[in-house]
This record gives structure tokens, sequence and C-alpha cells, in this order.
């Protein structure tokens, strides 16, 4: 697709993507969900300053097709799916590039049912910002923006009722990114009784994912061995990802919290026949160790949307990828970071050990990771030079996953194997993509 990867519409913000674009993207969404009456739709956002451009620029555009557009204000991307499922509105936004820096933004359209919008009406989308027209409401059909805080209440409140237990006593260190989750995930921990201890909570505009949050744990990792905490979450800006620190301050990435979550799940029974679902990049070490406790891991593209596609065919209720996106699919249509927090804290609670005690039967195979910026993501993989370096690596028994990243201009590279081996077929494929770069 021109516009949409992954996970949504992204890029530098008032250059590969502006207001115009919001605007018109609200044209096309107030139009196409009006066509069995005024269309409803949810509009959230996180922290970075272009946010606000881009949550008004899309707000007039729907209200000026015919829709009500209800502000959730700074809010996280799981709680615009939450909004649009439970309270019947024909579509959400989220005005975010989650884990990027602060000069970047996105747009995310979610359907009625709270899943990532599906690919035919995004092609629609495109075709529209690409030269489409479409006819103006008039009079009393023009629609209007309303503020609906209370929504993103509710979904606070819905959070609240998810744990089993009280956390009293868990001393719990939070990273929020400064970003969605800065005025959420303290209250909601705090309302759970946990002690909690706070960084990322003073958004500036410009410093969202700086330096802290689900990319750059340091600074949690510190938090949790200073202050002797139990457990470390970092989230990313719109806390639709989560990531671990243990008390002693080491990272556990989304692998870690799907086998400490699956294992749970499976010994009370709540795992299902489906097994779980994790990404062409989750670790050989976590489908070894589940499959000794025989759960059933089944690899899909990368992203989280695939992977809630993927639990939705084979039943499944737990899936996710290393970056912290974790679908429970009993609670959530998508990643929610918070909520995974929530239940990683719920099993410590009711366990009662160490979260370094409960990871220590994954095993993990070592991997490389190279991110490689190129002209041409999307060809990149493609070119001869690149194919015979994968294939050069796999003759000597490394795992390799080369793509184009869906919220990047980079090819990111990862190669699993014994730690020399992996280094070195990462380091060819690199100088593979450079060597390429003129060809493209």
């Amino acid at each position: 697709m021109k516009y949409f990867g992954t996970d949504g519409f992204r890029g530098r913000a008032n250059e590969k993507l502006t207001a115009i674009h919001a605007f018109r993207v609200g044209r096309f969404l107030g139009r196409y969900f009006a066509r069995e009456g005024r269309a409803r739709i949810a509009v959230g956002k996180d922290t970075r300053r272009s946010s606000y451009a881009f949550e008004y620029a899309l707000a007039a555009g729907a209200a000026a097709s015919g829709a009500d557009v209800c502000l959730l204000h700074v809010t996280t991307t799981p709680s615009v799916s939450y909004v649009v499922r439970t309270e019947g509105m024909d579509c959400g936004v989220m005005i975010s590039a989650s884990h990027n820096v602060f000069s970047d933004n996105g747009i995310k359209l979610f359907g009625s049912d709270g899943e990532k919008m599906p690919e035919c009406v995004l092609m629609l989308v495109e075709d529209y910002l690409d030269g489409g027209t479409l006819p103006l409401a008039t009079g009393a059909d023009i629609g209007r923006t309303v503020d609906y805080v209370s929504g993103r209440n509710r979904y606070l409140a819905y959070l609240l009722s998810l744990p089993r237990t009280s956390f009293r006593g868990l001393r719990v260190g939070l990273d929020c990114a400064n970003g969605s989750a800065w005025a959420i995930a303290k209250t909601v921990f705090d309302a759970l009784g946990a002690q909690v201890w706070c960084i990322g909570t003073t958004p500036d505009g410009t410093n969202i994912n700086d330096g802290c949050g689900s990319t750059h744990p340091e600074r949690l990792c510190e938090l949790v061995r200073s202050n002797a905490l139990d457990v470390g979450f970092a989230f990313d800006g719109d806390a639709d990802r989560c990531i671990l620190v243990d008390e002693r301050g080491k990272v556990v990435d989304g692998d870690g919290i799907l086998y400490l979550c699956a294992r749970d799940m499976a010994e009370r029974g709540e795992l299902g026949s489906g097994g779980i679902v994790t990404t062409l990049v989750s670790n050989g070490g976590l489908a070894r160790a589940l499959e000794r406790m025989g759960i059933v891991c089944t690899r899909t593209q990368v992203g989280d949307k695939y992977v809630a596609e993927e639990m939705a065919r084979r039943a499944s209720l737990l899936g996710g990828e290393p970056s912290g996106h974790i679908v429970f699919r009993k609670y959530a249509t998508t990643g929610d970071g918070i909520l995974t927090a929530i239940k990683v804290a719920e099993l410590l609670t009711e366990r009662k050990c160490p979260l370094s005690f409960l990871t220590r039967g994954l095993v993990l195979i070592p991997q490389e990771t190279r991110n490689v910026p190129v002209s041409s993501a999307a060809d990149a993989p493609l070119c001869p030079q690149v194919r015979e370096a994968v294939a050069a690596a796999e003759r000597a028994g490394v795992r390799m996953v080369v793509r184009p990243s869906g919220t990047e201009p980079v090819v990111r590279i990862l190669a699993e194997g014994e730690r020399e081996a992996a280094r070195a077929a990462a380091d060819g494929v690199e100088r593979a993509l450079l060597a390429g770069k003129e060809a493209l």
C-alpha cells in the first residue's frame, strides 16, 4: 500500500504526513460511515506536539462530511479500540506514531469491532487521498465534535475490573514514555493497591520516547534496582506495547511475557486449544520452551494486526511480538500495554515469587539485529546481493528474517543461531543491503 503500513499511515509530521492528509482521512471516514445514518467516530491522540493539529484537522474533515466526532483527547491506542467496540461507534482513529521520535506522527484506523481497519477500506482511503472527491454535508447534516473523556474513563474502569486480586504490597516501577500512558497507568496501579514509582510522566510535546519507554528501558532498569522494586513496566508512546524489567533490573521482552502468560494460562486451563501466536521475529527458544509443555506456537507476519488476525483464525487467546505488543483475546482486540502490565502483576501477586524465577525455563537462542536505512525499503530485500547473503547465512544454519519495516524507512535484519555465526550473517546481509542501495 502507498500510505498505510502495518501500523497505520506514519511519517514525519507535516512532511510525509500532513494536516491536509488528516483532514482528508476525516472527510473520507465521515462520508463512508454515514451510509446508514450519521456516523460516530472516536478520536484519541498521544502527547506529541503535532497530534493536536492532526486531531483537529481530522475532526474538521469528518464533521464536514457529516460525522459526529467524539474526542477522547490524550489517551492510549487500546482505549480507542475499546470505546469503539463497546459503545457502538462506527470507527476509531488514533493519532500517534507509537514508538517513533516526536517529529513523526501517524494515523491508525479501527473498525466498529475494535480491530484494525480492513485493508479493503484502507485502499479506498488511499484512493481518496490520491485525488478523490466527495460531497460536503450541508445544513443539519453537518456533523459536530464533542468532548468524550467519559469514554476514556470507562476504559479505566474496565481495566480496574480485570484483576482477580489486589496488588497491595507489590512494588512497581512505571515508565510511561512521556506518552499516552502518563495520566493513566499510575492511576490504575494506585487504585489496585500497588506501591508505584514513575518516570516518563512529564510530556512537553517533544520528549515522547526520548531516552525512555519500551525502546529505551535503561532508566527503568536503574529505577527498579535502586529502589528494590518487584517489577518494572515500560510502555511506548501510545501504550499498546509493554516491556518488563525483573527485580534484578534485567529486561524481559515480549517473548518473555508470552512465555510467562502462556504457561500460567495453560496451568489454569484458560489457554484453550489454539495455543499462542507469535511472529517471524519471535525467538525460537520461546517455541521450544512452550512445546515442551505441550503448547503450540504458530508464527505469522510481523505486526500486531497480523497476530490478531491469526489468533481469530485459530481461536487463540494469547499472542504477541517481542516488541511488547501482547494481545489477550479474552479482554481486548489489540495490543494493550497497561492490560499486559496488569496481567503480569496479577501473576506475580498470586505466585508470590520473583519474576526472574518465573522466566527461568525460557532459554533464548542468540539473535543479532540490524536496522538499515535505504531509499526503497520495500524493494531492498529482493536485490540479488541480499538474496545471496541470506542464502549463505541459511546454509550456515542461521535463521534469517529480512523485511522492510512497516513503521520506518529502514530494512530490518534478524539473524538467529550460534552467536558468532548470527553476527557474521547479520553483518553480511547489512553489507549486501548497503552495496545494493545505488541499484535501487
